[in-house]
């Protein structure tokens, strides 16, 4: 009998790299059963909690991103990296991976570098429209780059180059087309149009300010909002939106985002490549606020790829305190532009990203599979 197979993961930081991480390792656990998947994140951050959550071992390592505003702990970071670099040896000549895939995140710089180093082949999974400096640098010693969006050769070896797409969670390819279950569960009518505010998995301040500032003339019109704020600014929302419970419903985490984008009309969201690839299989009309504290502005890009196929409209940070729900209250009373968008964005849809990454990174893996 051969010995079972073993996976490396690496991914954290944010939902936009642990979400397709773990959509990848239940996508193999699914076809090779017997797989042993073993994740590598960072110690205190969003992972590990996420992926135990999904019924995964994690190991974290005490890497952390440079701080651009100066703050005192950018003076341990080295140190972080040499005790990060040393546990990631450690760990991978222990665990003896036969293949490792990395989805970003602080820890994946360590965990692909050594694994390149010891012989392992290693895979990149880059989600955004715009290369990272630490995937750049990788991609030299990987097998293969996974990418969602096209013209990634800019950035990456051409060879290396496969057009993926981004996972998504299993439960939204099931498309919800009759609102009655979605309306019910928000305690909201199926008959009004509806506005998601969804500000990732940490929560926007600027998309929470922009819906706050616009609660007023939004209590005044016949239109529904569904808001997720994050836990920084939940109780703030709930208190702002606390006399008008019957239409503007407030959470902190959305848990049913299928029940969620079924009741939606529109779309107001940052524009992380996890959330773009959802809205993309789902086919929804969405404004994209990019944020401006991601490296290389790249959600900016993120969104204009979308914006330069007329499938999404753009509103930038900077202006969406005192612009955004205008544009979104013209949008959503527009049904023939609702229309054109959900059908241009649906062009864009990979519904089986996992299985086409799965698939690159199996041709590496040095052995015969069971």
């Amino acid at each position: 009998m051969s010995k079972p197979l073993k996976i490396i993961l690496s991914a954290g930081g944010t939902g936009g790299h642990i979400f397709p991480a773990i959509a990848i390792a239940n996508f193999i656990k699914h076809h090779y059963s017997e797989a042993e998947i073993l994740f590598i994140g960072a110690s205190g951050r969003m992972e590990m909690e996420k992926v135990p959550a999904a019924g995964y071992p994690i190991i974290g390592l005490p890497i952390a991103g440079f701080q651009r505003k100066w703050k005192a702990e950018n003076i341990l970071l080295p140190f972080k990296i040499i005790v990060s670099l040393t546990k990631a040896i450690s760990v991978i000549t222990r665990f003896k991976p036969d293949l490792v895939i990395g989805f970003g995140g602080y820890a994946s710089g360590p965990v692909l570098y050594i694994s390149s180093l010891l012989g392992k082949p290693t895979i990149i999974q880059e989600q955004n429209s715009y290369a990272g400096v630490t995937n750049k640098i990788l991609a030299k010693r990987s097998k293969a780059i996974c990418v969602a969006y096209e013209q990634m050769e800019a950035f990456f070896p051409k060879s290396k180059v496969v057009l993926t797409g981004n996972p998504v969670r299993k439960d939204l390819l099931k498309v919800i087309t009759d609102k009655s279950d979605a309306a019910k569960f928000f305690g909201l009518s199926a008959s009004k149009k509806t506005i998601l505010v969804i500000g990732g998995s940490l929560g926007s301040l600027t998309l929470n300010e922009s819906t706050k500032n616009a609660l007023s003339e939004l209590k005044r019109m016949d239109i529904q909002i569904i808001w997720q704020t994050g836990k920084s600014y939940y109780q703030k929302a709930v208190v702002a939106a606390a006399d008008c419970k019957d239409k503007i419903k407030v959470f902190d985490f959305l848990n049913r985002m299928d029940l969620a984008y079924a009741m939606a009309d529109i779309v107001i969201s940052r524009a992380g490549a996890l959330s773009i690839a959802e809205l993309a299989v789902l086919g929804k009309a969405v404004i994209l606020v990019p944020s401006p504290n991601v490296a290389e502005d790249h959600q900016t890009k993120n969104a204009m790829a979308l914006v330069n196929k007329q499938a999404a409209l753009l509103v930038s940070d900077s202006e969406a305190r005192d612009t955004l729900f205008q544009t979104a209250i013209q949008f959503i009373q527009n049904d023939t532009l609702i229309q054109q968008m959900q059908k241009n964005i649906q062009t864009l849809a990979i519904t089986d990203a996992d299985k086409r990454i799965v698939d690159v990174a199996f041709k590496y893996v040095k052995r015969e599979l069971a």
